[in-house]
């Protein structure tokens, strides 16, 4: 059962933002530092990637564990109201991100997807950046 009003939970869900969130602001700080420059949001592309390097081709999805349902990740968990239409949800989130992925690769893009998790440690997260982008 929901501790909250229909209102404050309305007002809570409406404070989710699909921009600029906290782990797309720290990916996109540490891409930079590491000497890179980017596009945010390209319209043009399928999905409007939340970083996309044009001369590397490659676009990086950063993505929320709970929303996108990241694979055994304690953040990725079902809430225990209404789990059809929450199953439902995430079906429809994850075949969209498919759907999305495929089009970015026929189109001759790479794709990094970030995890939410994966921002915790930044050090890790930079190496891997590094990593990822330097094999591009």
């Amino acid at each position: 059962m929901d501790t909250l009003s229909k209102e404050k939970r309305s007002w809570n869900m409406s404070r989710i933002r699909g921009r600029d969130t906290t782990p797309e602001r720290l990916v996109r700080s540490l891409i930079h530092r590491l000497g890179y420059r980017f596009r945010l949001h390209a319209r043009e592309l399928p999905g409007h990637p939340d970083i996309v390097l044009p001369r590397l081709k490659t676009a990086l999805l950063v993505h929320g564990c709970f929303w996108h349902r990241h694979s055994h990740c304690r953040f990725a968990y079902t809430p225990k109201t209404r789990k059809a239409f929450w199953k439902s949800k995430f079906a429809d989130n994850q075949a969209r991100d498919v759907a999305v992925r495929r089009r970015l690769r026929k189109l001759g893009w790479k794709i990094i997807t970030v995890w939410e998790c994966q921002t915790t440690n930044e050090q890790s997260l930079a190496l891997k950046l590094k990593r990822m982008l330097a094999d591009q």
